[in-house]
């Protein structure tokens, strides 16, 4: 018995495609509880998009909460996969407080994960499955890519300390390069001690236009596998559709604490905010003391509500 589309609204057909995708790229599906014991979130604060979590006691007397998050359930109930690569996609919701309204709100989330002995090629493999995510909701879409290592070692080019290095990484999401110039100043450091890091934040476009420029930064400050990846990445897009959706951009930070290697954003045209996001996270794993190698997204569905009511191409 085949599935009607028509019965469906909008956010439940867009996650059926979705699903139908991942799974016809190998993806089993991943379900899990609606709640977690809290002391996952509270020990990873840091990773979650939202600081707000609810609670509640069970009959056990565990503080429980309504799972803000995906990944982490994933990470914490899976196992190492020491040969081969785990591919698993989820349709979920998740409950967390809105910047832009008082309260929580329950939002659902489509995603794919991919664990263990993830390389280039698997790497390369999500980010063509983000490019083709964003396809199908629109074809007026970008998919932003940077490259953390890289930012992360010109941060710490210049930060003398953790405090230091928060505010030059918030400095950098926001492209704030004047502030950067004034905190290491306030530092102490020598004129020019920022240029490398303010010329990598400089290196935003298409590939095409600002590769040749990331290498030599990344040669001088001895980063050129950071650079080959980004590269590498990048060169798997030569002549599909999807290249000139490309965008590089070293504004898009992440947590360096968690996140590592490529991370991507996804934009669609008449949406402010990203409906995707994701990257590599091997240190989230490393920290929960897990020897795999990890990279996902989610595409957020209900910031898709906008472009539904406006008849949109989603």
């Amino acid at each position: 018995m085949e599935l009607d589309l028509e019965v469906l609204d909008e956010t439940e057909r867009i996650g059926f495609l979705l699903r139908s995708l991942y799974q016809q790229h190998g993806f089993s599906r991943y379900r899990m509880s609606k709640f977690e014991e809290y002391d996952l979130y509270s020990r990873n604060k840091d990773f979650l998009l939202s600081d707000g979590v609810i609670t509640f006691t069970d009959t056990n007397g565990r503080l429980m909460a309504l799972k803000p998050d995906v990944t982490l359930s994933i990470v914490k109930n899976g196992r190492d996969c020491p040969s081969g690569v785990q591919k698993v996609y989820y349709h979920e919701n998740v409950y967390r407080s809105s910047d832009a309204e008082e309260g929580f709100r329950e939002e659902t989330q489509v995603g794919v994960e991919c664990m263990g002995q993830v390389d280039g090629p698997t790497v390369s493999e999500v980010l063509n499955l983000a490019a083709e995510s964003l396809q199908m909701l629109s074809g007026e879409y970008v998919l932003e890519i940077s490259q953390l290592d890289l930012l992360g070692a010109l941060v710490d080019s210049v930060a003398i300390d953790e405090t230091m290095r928060m505010s030059v990484l918030r400095c950098a999401e926001q492209k704030n390069l004047h502030g950067i110039r004034e905190i290491c100043r306030e530092a102490g450091l020598p004129e020019g001690a920022e240029k490398g890091l303010i010329n990598l934040l400089e290196c935003c476009g298409t590939p095409k236009r600002v590769m040749l420029e990331i290498r030599k930064i990344a040669e001088e400050y001895g980063c050129e596998e950071a650079a080959r990846q980004l590269g590498q990445c990048m060169a798997g897009f030569i002549g599909s559709e999807a290249e000139k959706h490309l965008w590089i951009d070293f504004s898009s930070t992440g947590d360096l604490k968690y996140y590592n290697g490529i991370a991507l954003k996804g934009f669609l045209k008449g949406i402010p905010v990203p409906v995707l996001s994701g990257g590599q996270y091997d240190a989230l794993l490393k920290r929960m003391h897990r020897k795999d190698r990890a990279i996902g997204f989610a595409v957020f569905l209900h910031r898709l509500e906008r472009l539904t009511r406006e008849g949109g191409e989603v």
